[in-house]
């Protein structure tokens, strides 16, 4: 079982990274920190955007899950 679901973790977290990367940038990265550039706030996201958003949450929310499972497991 525990081998079942560290290989389960090391794919969610692949496809979590993937899912990231795949998301289009929102922001001019730190420079929009000072408050002059309100676009990571503005609009809502539409279309693959959105999809890859929502894969996040819950790819994000399945590994949290998994790790919290495995390092109850191993005590």
């Amino acid at each position: 079982m525990m081998t079942f679901l560290m290989i389960l973790d090391a794919i969610i977290s692949v496809a979590l990274i993937l899912v990231i990367l795949g998301q289009e940038a929102k922001s001019g990265g730190m420079g929009g920190m000072d408050g002059g550039s309100d676009a990571v706030f503005s609009g809502k996201a539409r279309g693959m955007d959105a999809l890859l958003a929502r894969l996040t949450v819950i790819l994000g929310i399945f590994f949290a899950i998994i790790t919290l499972i495995i390092a109850k497991m191993s005590m």
